[in-house]
């Protein structure tokens, strides 16, 4: 149980309202902020106790924020995440994933506030990982503007604040409140559009569902860690498997007549996209346990 309110950064992204719900469920008085934050969607029963309407890059509105809230801990999931919005606008995706995070850590570090700061696997992809898979020992090695934006922000959040944690996701999955977020929504807005989507085989990513991530995330809000630590699924997957496994969970029977199986080089996108981020952790392990799609449903 929490003694103090726990202010999410973000909160009307894909994975905000599912840490939203997670924290209430741990015991915390939660505030959610973003920038339109009547706009924010909430599961059913767990909307925050209070919102904050916060434009974090108008200069002196983070400051403000802390200063008007007054939280025990603040996770930080607010980015500029879709790799070609950011290849289409650097400045903006330096902006939102490397200066804001550095921003916040400075604010944090003044006020002695607890920052646990969401990051990405797609810091990875340019040069193998020294064991099978990425651990918290690799050195990033981007392929594309997001992912060195976000290296970029790992790096400014551990020099403004060394006491801040910062958590690498990977691939997500889940519900996303109507919105086609996410690897699985999307995937079922594209089939309802009418579309058969193409899924790549030589993408491999260690996918999980939003809601448990969120689950592990406020778990670690709460411990005394700092540094770096991964937070992934059990199973290394290719997207095609991942998208196989999704529908079949949603009773969508003939789910291989759906989705065509396609490689990146088939798009042009052997240079933008990795082929392999998955995640390992070589840290001590979490008492929310990270579950994988239903590996009955996962097809080679």
């Amino acid at each position: 149980m929490s003694d103090g309110d726990l202010l999410i950064l973000g909160a009307s992204g894909f994975l905000g309202p599912h840490l939203v719900a997670a924290a209430r469920r741990a015991g915390w008085r939660v505030v959610s902020a973003s920038r339109r934050a009547a706009a924010a969607p909430y599961l059913p029963g767990q909307a925050p106790d209070a919102v904050l309407e916060l434009d974090a890059l108008v200069p002196g509105a983070l400051e403000q924020g802390l200063d008007a809230v007054r939280p025990r801990a603040i996770v930080l999931a607010s980015a500029l995440s879709r790799v070609d919005e950011c290849e289409r606008d650097p400045a903006r995706a330096q902006a939102l994933n490397c200066a804001l995070p550095g921003a916040l850590a400075r604010a944090t570090r003044a006020r002695g506030l607890r920052l646990v700061h969401l990051s990405t696997d797609l810091v990875f992809g340019a040069r193998a990982p020294r064991a099978a898979r990425y651990s918290e020992d690799d050195v990033p090695s981007p392929v594309h503007v997001y992912g060195a934006s976000k290296a970029a922000g790992e790096a400014r959040v551990r020099q403004e604040d060394p006491a801040a944690l910062i958590v690498r996701l990977p691939l997500l999955y889940g519900d996303s409140l109507g919105r086609g977020l996410g690897a699985g929504d999307a995937l079922l807005a594209a089939l309802a559009r009418g579309e058969r989507p193409a899924l790549f085989t030589d993408e491999w990513r260690t996918p999980l569902a939003a809601g448990n991530a969120a689950a592990a995330v406020i778990e670690l809000v709460g411990r005394g860690e700092h540094g770096l630590r991964h937070v992934a699924g059990p199973l290394r997957l290719a997207r095609y498997q991942l998208g196989l496994a999704l529908l079949a969970a949603h009773g969508i029977q003939d789910a291989a007549a759906r989705i065509r199986p396609a490689t990146r080089a088939e798009f042009g996108l052997d240079s933008l996209r990795p082929r392999d981020v998955a995640l390992g952790s070589s840290r001590a392990p979490l008492r929310t346990p990270l579950l994988a799609p239903d590996p009955a449903r996962v097809r080679p």
